[in-house]
């Protein structure tokens, strides 16, 4: 029961009411089968009680609007609910509302706060609440041309949110749990959703946080229906789920295939606003969201040709817009800003690598297939190595992309900060992103860097900027004839994908005879899964046909490569963007230095 709140804490009446709704949902509806019913109508009683036998109820969530602090904690208070830990911040709903309509995420501070709801039967529910705070009285935001400015009113904007918001319930859902990790039973879930509830497929993804893989459902009922969205989350990266579900978002095939036909269209609308620099031009520093005419002026782009471009790239999630007076104005995403120069772990560098020489090369891909030999080679006359080393724009382009999957690293450095470990080889080290990520997470360690002249030069300037480079040796040298010595830990990142298994085997063989006995061998790699399952790996097993000459290759294929020269495959652990560490030490060496940490530390 709730108890009637009233005066400046008091959460508004529409907002106490769908959290009221929420909480009533768990406490009354806590069995699967009893939600769809509603969610999903159109199903028959045993449809649901067979859809019931693998999920449990996670979660009711809604999205509400407090004007002043504390009068969310007060209206769960008068549910006799409290929050069951501290807020987090949501930057998937922030993401979402800033897309939909075009608010800058400085005025969408989303969080989220769950509670438990003791439920009939004498469990515990849970209610997941978003919390977006919208002060009554928000007065407009900057004007046009100022640091982030909207070119209209913010607080007008925030108001016609919250309408919109309290209207639609776009961000309520129910979400349910399935009990069994098993792909088979996933997949019929979702055949019984979609082809016999008539729910739309609305997106989906992985948390790699928590380890799950999420399928979102929209059934067919009005706008405005409570609990219209659904969300099916399993345990582990469900990769061949994800494809499926995403392959029949859009039910039109012609129109399906029409949009895989122009992805060459993608790359270049994304490597052309790159280029010309529209999203560093969109930023706070440059003067915010901003009209055609206005960035076609800041980028020096003909008017018209760029707001088509900018129209295109809305559709693909970059921009948000078009809004505001004359409905031209347009606004970065949170995808599009990872375009900025500026931006941590920037891809703007590998959006230009992508639709410029990488672009080319691909052109030549049937000599590639036809033949199996380099179409970059083919096409420029030279291996990409050399030929960047002979173009320095290319080469420093390349170089500042490899720093955009540097994400990947995150894990690594608690993996190597561990007792029985001093000295870190980074074999092929590149820019040196990986090293400084490394001495500068663990002050006691020392760096060795090998690498070809003129790329130690960048990465010596890099981890100089970063404070860390009076521990580091840098090392010139060529890693097919030799790798220093001395070393606890030896790093390959993102090297051996580089080249074929003879090359590979040198390699590993230059590390087994640098290594002491008891030294730890880290690989980093994605690794191509051994079934028809989806993952970044299987699109760049055909880059590295074209462009490198290497392969992207399964576990299987790497420990055998590992056994070949002498090592044996100790621990494999996920990482960021599909990757993977791969851990190996000497045959007969004896146990490792340090203990081999779990999956979750890794994740």
């Amino acid at each position: 029961m709730i108890r009637q709140q009233t005066g400046p804490t008091a959460l508004a009446e529409a907002d106490l009411a769908a959290l009221g709704s929420a909480a009533e949902l768990v406490r009354t509806s806590g069995t699967v089968s009893r939600m769809l019913r509603t969610l999903a109508p159109a199903l028959g009683e045993a449809e649901r009680e067979s859809l019931a036998a693998w999920c449990v109820p996670a979660h009711a969530a809604v999205l509400v609007f407090p004007t002043a602090p504390g009068q969310l904690a007060g209206a769960l208070a008068g549910m006799g609910l409290a929050a069951s830990g501290p807020p987090t911040p949501s930057t998937v709903v922030r993401d979402r509302l800033r897309a939909r309509y075009g608010i800058r995420p400085d005025a969408l501070e989303v969080s989220i706060v769950r509670a438990a709801v003791p439920t009939e039967d004498g469990g515990l529910g849970e209610v997941e609440v978003f919390s977006l705070p919208v002060p009554p009285t928000a007065g407009p935001g900057p004007g046009p041309g100022s640091p982030g400015g909207f070119g209209a009113d913010t607080g007008a904007c925030l108001r016609h949110l919250v309408r919109r918001e309290r209207a639609e319930r776009n961000e309520a859902h129910v979400a349910f749990r399935v009990a069994a990790a098993d792909e088979v039973v996933f997949a019929g879930l979702r055949f019984l959703l979609v082809e016999r509830a008539g729910m739309r497929p609305d997106g989906g993804g992985y948390n790699p946080h928590e380890d799950v893989t999420v399928l979102y459902f929209r059934s067919a009922a009005p706008a405005g229906t409570p609990y219209a969205r659904l969300e099916l989350l399993m345990p582990g990266h469900r990769t061949s789920a994800l494809a499926a579900h995403r392959l029949v978002e859009r039910d039109e095939p012609g129109r399906t295939l029409l949009e895989l036909m122009t992805g060459a269209w993608r790359t270049q609308a994304i490597a052309v606003a790159a280029e010309l620099g529209v999203f560093d031009a969109l930023s706070p520093d440059a003067g915010g969201p901003a009209a055609v005419a206005d960035l076609a002026a800041r980028v020096g782009a003909d008017p018209d040709g760029l707001d088509r471009l900018l129209r295109y790239l809305a559709t693909l999630g970059l921009l948000a817009g078009p809004y505001g007076p004359g409905a031209d104005t347009y606004a970065p995403t949170g995808l599009g800003e990872l375009l900025r120069a500026d931006a941590p772990h920037s891809m703007r560098p590998l959006a230009l690598m992508y639709g410029g020489p990488f672009y080319e090369s691909f052109g030549q891909l049937l000599y590639a297939v036809r033949t199996g030999g380099d179409a970059f080679a083919h096409h420029f006359g030279a291996h990409h190595f050399p030929y960047f080393a002979e173009h320095p724009p290319w080469d420093t382009a390349f170089d500042q992309s490899m720093q955009a999957s540097s994400l990947m690293f995150g894990p690594i450095p608690a993996v190597v900060d561990r007792p029985g470990v001093d000295v870190v080889v980074d074999v092929a080290g590149g820019n040196g992103e990986l090293m400084k990520q490394i001495l500068a997470a663990a002050p006691r360690l020392r760096g060795v860097l090998l690498e070809r002249e003129h790329v130690v030069a960048a990465a010596r300037g890099r981890l100089r900027e970063a404070g860390v480079a009076d521990r580091c040796t840098f090392r010139v040298g060529d890693f097919t004839e030799a790798v220093p010595g001395g070393g606890d830990v030896y790093v390959l990142s993102r090297v051996l994908h580089d080249w074929d298994d003879r090359g590979c085997a040198d390699i590993l063989r230059r590390c087994a005879e640098a290594m002491p006995e008891e030294a730890e061998l880290l690989v980093v790699e994605r690794l191509l899964p051994p079934d028809g399952q989806n993952s970044l790996a299987v699109a760049w097993n055909l880059h590295m046909l074209c462009n490198v000459g290497g392969r992207e290759r399964t576990l299987e294929h790497y420990r055998r490569l590992l056994a070949e020269a002498g090592f044996d495959l100790v621990e494999t652990a996920p990482l960021p963007l599909d990757g993977s560490l791969l851990r190996a030490r000497r045959k007969g060496a004896a146990a490792p230095a340090f203990p081999v940490p779990s999956r979750s530390e890794l994740a």
